[in-house]
């Protein structure tokens, strides 16, 4: 398995990119908060050779849903998901990911 890696200074700039690389129409997106780590982990490859790329920043957050505002790059919790012009994330806190922790034994 390979692991590459895109570190970001806030959890902020990790939505913004994960909000930008969404699928039109797709605005609730699954992020972890594990081991230190707010990170998304996305196949890259479909062959046997498996790549995967790590975004992450250095940070944790409570699991639930946050709504993300593109606009001012802040994010708060809500209780549900209302706008269709917001990005929604769903923070889940595993209680074990292998995938992730093989990209933090590589960082």
């Amino acid at each position: 398995m390979d692991i590459e890696f895109e570190e970001f200074d806030s959890i902020e700039d990790v939505f913004l990119y994960m909000a930008s690389i969404a699928t039109p129409m797709k605005n609730i997106l699954p992020i972890n908060s594990y081991k230190g780590y707010i990170c998304s982990i996305i196949p890259l490859s479909q062959s046997d050779g498996i790549t995967y790329l790590m975004i992450y920043a250095k940070g944790s957050l409570e699991s639930g849903i946050l709504e993300f505002d593109i606009n001012t790059k802040s994010y708060k919790k809500v209780e549900s998901i209302e706008r269709a012009d917001k990005t929604y994330f769903i923070i889940m806190s595993p209680k074990r990911n292998t995938i992730a922790d093989a990209a933090i034994e590589k960082l």
